[in-house]
């Protein structure tokens, strides 16, 4: 079925992406994922490796070395390996791309087909003026359609597909991991958009994990109604959509809007659909693969273990079984897979990017909280759920600073567990500089405010369910202090070049790198410093030798007795 020439050897893609207006090509995010992998490697930023790779043992991990090797993110790649194998040594003929979506804020960027720095605003943009999807009645993603037979063959249906094992040694199945879940709401008909794992079972079954918990999956919500309805649900896994459709599923949007519609605001053009093969599903047009199927509304089936994003191995647990009744492709497709494991990784990225502006957003705009300068979610190990730091400008009002502390814990029921106010001149990326922060400027009596009833949240289900709480810190500035005792920013420059010029090791420097003044200094020490740096020291010897005091303890001030 897939054992096809592959002509992404340095040819262009089989279909050219599809373009808003009549034929021509205008700038903006790439609307086919074999365009956007052309992009990425004439940005320098895909790495082809065309040795044979070992799907379940090899291909994961290797790419994982990015984000454990001591990387620095601008450093990482997305990869295409077109020479995958399996232990049986059965050659896949389709290549696998992991990393293409999220490996780092820019190769999202060009999915996204702006900078950085617009992201933010687009996904505001896109979810105020959504564009409605439009139907084709043909298209690249059903070039070949597999049903019936062909999918319960022993080597057939799911088996022909190069999907890797994700954690090799204790995932307990190879797994789609860079999916997009396509559900419909029975009552209403709204479309929902998720990124859930799929377990293989069988060459024509999957195990599907849809989150039960508060704030998280809109599919596991369109599952409850069916199982009321006792019928089965309808279901299209997409692999391999336009990076802006891909990324609207793990965003997470009001449950009654249409994320289609959402991919289509940020591509500025309606995305193109078209009737699955199935089931009475749209799905999209150009994407890749497309595994079709019906969901059991009562019977769940053991799923796991699987290497989960919190950090931790998820044990075998009873999640949704699904029947699948067609696999749908390209004729010369590619397949992709994400890195979600221990974080950070493919999948933290892919939501940091996007959910730090939203909550920037939600702070400063919806609550019209100013001076909030920054949110950001801590992603390394903790995966962004846990951990958020708020940082504010200096003069925020403190009932100003609680309220944004407040509001950031409250946004989504899963993120907010530790919520944590600093200054401006703090890095919340830098957790050197945090728990500075926490040393010495707040005070456990004052600034700490304990919230229960919490849920549980993502996390590691071993234990018994149980409610967790928030705790939130004000470890903002909230008085003068002297300078950060380090030297001036312009001699630790000149330091800094000097130390290239020698050709010493390269330097990451992280904040504070240099000193800088925090509201307690007098310009007479100015006077003193500059002399130092001059050589004339003494001068400022002479100086403090006519104003010495008798009857003071050592260590006063002088401040505090510089009137009497």
């Amino acid at each position: 079925m897939l054992d096809q020439p592959d002509p992404r050897r340095g040819n262009p893609p089989p279909y050219p992406p599809p373009q808003a207006g009549e034929g021509k090509k205008v700038a903006g995010p790439p609307l086919d994922f074999q365009e956007h992998l052309a992009r990425l490697e004439a940005a320098g930023l895909l790495t082809r490796i065309d040795r044979p790779i070992n799907k379940d043992t090899e291909l994961h991990p290797l790419v994982r070395w990015q984000f454990q090797g001591g990387l620095r993110e601008e450093q990482r790649r997305a990869f295409l390996f077109t020479n995958v194998i399996d232990g049986e040594g059965r050659r896949y003929g389709t290549p696998v791309a992991i990393g293409a979506l999220a490996a780092s804020a820019q190769i999202y960027a060009i999915g996204m087909g702006r900078p950085v720095e617009q992201i933010g605003d687009a996904w505001m943009a896109a979810i105020a003026n959504p564009i409605s999807p439009t139907e084709v009645t043909s298209a690249p993603c059903q070039e070949v359609v597999v049903t019936a037979d062909a999918l319960r063959k022993p080597d057939g249906g799911l088996k022909l597909l190069p999907v890797p094992i994700s954690t090799p040694g204790y995932d307990s199945a190879p797994y789609l991991t860079a999916t997009l879940c396509i559900t419909q709401d029975p009552e209403t008909g709204i479309r929902n958009m998720g990124t859930y794992r799929g377990g293989l079972k069988a060459p024509d079954r999957l195990a599907v994990r849809m989150a039960a918990r508060p704030g998280g999956a809109g599919g596991y919500l369109h599952w409850q109604k069916y199982r009321k309805l006792k019928k089965p649900m309808p279901i299209a896994i997409v692999v391999g959509a336009a990076p802006v459709v891909m990324f609207t599923g793990p965003q997470k949007l009001p449950i009654d809007c249409d994320e289609m519609a959402v991919a289509g605001g940020l591509a500025g053009a309606p995305i193109r659909v078209v009737k699955a093969a199935t089931v009475d599903l749209a799905v999209p047009a150009d994407a890749e693969f497309v595994i079709e199927g019906l969901i059991d509304p009562e019977l769940l089936e053991p799923e796991g273990p699987f290497g989960e994003s919190h950090g931790h191995v998820v044990v075998e647990g009873f999640n949704m079984s699904m029947q699948v009744t067609a696999i749908t492709h390209k004729r010369a497709p590619v397949w992709t897979s994400i890195l979600s494991e221990v974080t950070p990784s493919e999948s933290s990225v892919m939501k940091r990017v996007a959910y730090e502006p939203r909550y920037l957003a939600y702070l400063r705009d919806t609550l019209a909280i100013k001076g909030v300068r920054r949110v950001a979610l801590h992603e390394p190990l903790t995966n962004l759920r846990k951990v958020v730091f708020v940082q504010f400008a200096p003069g925020v009002p403190r009932t100003e600073i609680w309220r944004a502390l407040q509001g950031a814990a409250t946004l989504q029921a899963d993120i907010g567990k530790y919520v944590i106010g600093v200054s401006e001149d703090i890095d919340p990326d830098n957790p050197d500089a945090v728990f500075w922060s926490l040393a010495y400027r707040a005070n456990p009596a004052e600034d700490v405010h304990v919230i229960p009833y919490r849920s549980e949240g993502h996390g590691p289900k071993s234990g018994a369910p149980r409610e967790e709480s928030t705790l939130l810190i004000d470890a903002t500035q909230k008085e003068s202090y002297p300078p950060i005792s380090l030297p001036k920013r312009e001699y630790m420059e000149r330091a800094r070049a000097i130390w290239e010029e020698l050709g010493l090791p390269a330097l990451t420097p992280k904040q504070p790198w240099h000193g800088y003044s925090l509201g307690d200094w007098d310009a007479a020490w100015d006077t003193y410093a500059e002399r130092a740096v001059a050589g004339q020291w003494e001068e400022t010897g002479k100086e403090t030798f006519d104003r010495r005091r008798g009857g003071l303890t050592p260590e006063t001030p002088v401040k505090s007795v510089k009137d009497r």
